[in-house]
């Protein structure tokens, strides 16, 4: 059975979660912390394989408790609020979340992921470094970097060097300036809410294009990029697309 704590400063939410994880029958419940001071003594006390982490505490983030530790022997799965600051950093490095409040079968398909798949610690650890340079509030603007993991690598990158993004099923293409594409297994929906609304256009339902890369619109209804690639603007999109062209500096 794998270790695991909950680290959780909301009685009731950490009463729901203990209960949850009491139903996981591959997790052994070893106890709960509401404080970034008493994880921190739980955690090195307990040896834990994976941790259930809210990410704002009332003394500070779970941010705050990874940098206190030398080592992360452990596997994460951050708890968070919808609108909560941190949410689009973990999407940016590419780490999966639960939201409040927790749902029994997500719960299950998180652990399954990440730990009977045997989630590697390494990978992790890139990961959790990626997002503790970038998980404080701030603008994001083109030279904002993401984080693109494929069955083979994880990929940083500049969001100036994505072209655009084209949805193919529940999976989304990326183009980059440099020429490479990469197959990513989360639908474009997904990176139309995560990427900033100013620096990226969504012309037609299965595309979102770098605002840096158009260089005309066809009134006939294409939008031209630097490259020379054509991307269709839907009928219902085409008064959106033209005014927002209109305001490019």
């Amino acid at each position: 059975m794998i270790r695991t704590l909950i680290i959780e400063d909301e009685p009731a939410v950490r009463k729901e979660i203990e209960f949850l994880v009491s139903q996981e029958e591959e997790l052994n419940f070893l106890g709960a912390a509401a404080s970034v001071k008493d994880a921190l003594v739980l955690i090195r006390a307990t040896n834990p394989e994976l941790v259930l982490m809210d990410i704002q505490l009332t003394d500070g983030t779970a941010f705050d408790i990874l940098e206190q530790l030398n080592e992360i022997k452990f596997k994460i799965i951050f708890i968070t609020a919808y609108n909560h600051f941190a949410i689009k950093a973990i999407k940016y490095g590419s780490l999966d979340y639960l939201l409040k409040p927790l749902d029994e079968n997500e719960l299950k398909q998180a652990v399954e992921k990440m730990v009977l798949q045997r989630t590697d610690l390494a990978l992790q650890d890139q990961k959790l470094q990626f997002i503790r340079s970038n998980h404080q509030p701030s603008e994001r603007t083109m030279e904002s970097r993401i984080v693109l993991t494929t069955q083979e690598s994880l990929q940083v990158i500049q969001l100036k060097d994505i072209v655009y993004c084209q949805s193919e099923g529940g999976y989304t293409w990326f183009f980059l300036a440099n020429g490479d594409k990469i197959l990513i297994s989360k639908p474009l929906k997904f990176y139309d809410e995560l990427l900033p609304e100013d620096c990226f256009l969504r012309p037609h339902q299965s595309y979102l294009v770098n605002i840096m890369y158009v260089d005309k619109y066809l009134k006939v209804g294409d939008l031209i990029l630097k490259d020379k690639t054509e991307i269709p603007v839907s009928t219902r999109r085409k008064d959106h697309i033209v005014q927002r062209i209109m305001t490019i500096n």
